[in-house]
């Protein structure tokens, strides 16, 4: 049960971004809040729902995520998971100063990350306590991440490499980019740009569809695990405020 609760905050930050690109949009034309919800399936069956908020000011961004389980698993472990990242704006998009993962039941499994840039240094806190790690180039956190695809040229793109930290370690990622694709959710069918991970032995494999015209915003995700059940995040709403 704990896996499958568990697949409601991990579809939501499976996605990241590369290491040293340039913005793909002009700061001035992104919008300066983002509200979005998705269901959350594992094999056809529903089992939860993610709301996000992002907002961008002249002092930095904003990130919010509350996941919450649904129906029976609601009724036989009714978790909430919050994710809050910080941070600022630079000529490669966003930049995090803190993430923190908050559980409502299981909270000997919060984590947090804090990124000191200029020492490029980043101190993690999970259950094994407090450690202080070296800080790779242009790292984010799994919050952060999802929205850094704002910032990325993917028409350019066909292959991305990146670090991402979820407040207990930082790891690299590897995804292939193909573009001209096209994804339909319950709010329509849009084109978009197709991310998957490069496999590595039996790893899980994960798919992003990304809205080319909607700022890159990941409209779907799929996780499938090496048994071959699969998990998925679906948009149900979206609202982009300029």
């Amino acid at each position: 049960m704990r896996k499958l609760i568990d697949l409601i905050i991990l579809l939501l930050l499976i996605s990241a971004a590369p290491q040293a690109v340039l913005a793909a949009t002009p700061l001035s034309s992104l919008p300066t809040r983002i509200d979005a919800e998705y269901d959350v399936f594992k094999d056809d069956f529903k089992i939860g729902t993610i709301t996000g908020t992002f907002t961008l000011s002249k002092d930095g961004y904003h990130i919010e995520s509350l996941s919450k389980a649904t129906g029976l698993f609601a009724l036989i472990k009714p978790e909430v998971i919050q994710v809050n990242s910080k941070g600022i704006m630079t000529k490669n998009g966003l930049r995090p100063i803190t993430y923190v993962h908050e559980r409502k039941l299981g909270m000997e499994r919060n984590t947090r990350a804090d990124f000191d840039w200029q020492a490029n240094l980043i101190t993690l806190t999970d259950r094994n306590g407090k450690r202080t790690l070296p800080l790779p180039a242009e790292t984010q956190d799994r919050a952060s991440a999802i929205y850094q695809f704002m910032f990325m040229p993917l028409q350019d793109s066909t292959e991305l490499n990146f670090n991402v930290t979820d407040g207990s370690r930082v790891k690299e990622y590897k995804y292939r980019v193909t573009n001209d694709q096209s994804v339909t959710v319950p709010l329509g069918t849009f084109k978009s740009s197709y991310v998957s991970s490069l496999p590595r032995g039996d790893e899980k494999r994960t798919e992003i569809w990304l809205a080319t015209e909607h700022f890159n915003f990941p409209y779907k995700m799929i996780l499938t695990e090496s048994d071959g059940s699969k998990a998925a995040q679906v948009l149900t709403h979206i609202h982009f405020e300029r």
